[in-house]
């Protein structure tokens, strides 16, 4: 079994943004939910960061604990 190191950059990395630490601490600044806003509906996600977000907690895979550590970094 090959174990996958599930981080904030490897998501964004996965999303198919750009993982760089000064990146994503620009991204976590310059982005927010609103209270209750889901991540998959964030408007500044493209539909297919939307869909794989959607997916990985529908199956409840091995990317939904970084993913809602995203979630929890955009509410201010």
């Amino acid at each position: 079994m090959e174990a996958f190191n599930h981080d904030l950059a490897n998501l964004f990395s996965q999303l198919g943004l750009d993982n760089s630490a000064e990146s994503i601490e620009h991204f976590l600044q310059t982005h927010q939910l609103e209270q209750q806003q889901k991540l998959s509906e964030a408007p500044f996600l493209i539909p297919t960061q939307q869909q794989f977000i959607i997916e990985s907690q529908q199956q409840d895979a091995d990317w939904c604990e970084v993913i809602d550590q995203l979630d929890a970094l955009l509410r201010k």
